[in-house]
């Protein structure tokens, strides 16, 4: 297999892995201790993971708990929490922070479905520019002598192909997700 043809292979992975991560991180009203991935904590003047200075659970389907490492901690844990703007109102009981996720309505699921999908175009757009540099490194390489035009024209074809593969990969899991949003 070709440098270009492998590279290209192994960017577009890379997109869908992120794609899949972006994913995790959208609320459809189930407790996942991934929406709170993003979220920072003032820990001595550092911003820190949350992860690392607490622990995190899901009791329940509707409930995500943050425990502490340091009791002194919980009220820069809450204002990190809402700093995050994860679309959640923290409550806090003295010893551990509980996130109530609310069971989404009809209007929140259906504005949901169509975020999942502008996410799905956003990582198309980026499969398609992929294609697009490999295309040119082709072009490139052939321009420079070190593919003839036969070489160039099948790597841009197997290239067409992958590019194809993971933008099928991709609607599969924005269909996947859409059902899983709009069912719940």
């Amino acid at each position: 297999m070709h440098a270009i043809l492998t590279e290209c292979e192994k960017q577009m992975k890379l997109r869908i892995q992120g794609f899949e991560k972006d994913l995790t991180r959208l609320r459809t009203g189930r407790a996942s201790v991934s929406l709170l991935e993003g979220v920072r904590v003032d820990y001595y003047g550092t911003l820190t993971p949350l992860n690392q200075v607490a622990a995190l659970s899901t009791p329940d389907a509707r409930t995500i708990v943050v425990a502490p490492f340091e009791k002194k901690l919980i009220g820069a844990i809450e204002r990190g929490i809402q700093m995050a703007d994860v679309g959640v109102q923290p409550t806090n009981d003295g010893n551990v922070i509980r996130l109530p996720i609310p069971p989404l309505n009809e209007e929140r699921r259906k504005e949901l479905a169509k975020n999942v999908r502008k996410c799905g175009e956003e990582a198309k757009v980026s499969l398609r520019k992929i294609r697009q540099d490999a295309n040119a490194d082709c072009k490139k390489a052939e321009k420079d002598k070190t593919l003839n035009e036969d070489e160039s024209k099948k790597l841009q074809k197997d290239i067409q192909k992958i590019t194809d593969d993971y933008t099928k990969q991709l609607d599969d899991k924005v269909a996947k997700k859409e059902q899983e949003v709009l069912s719940m």
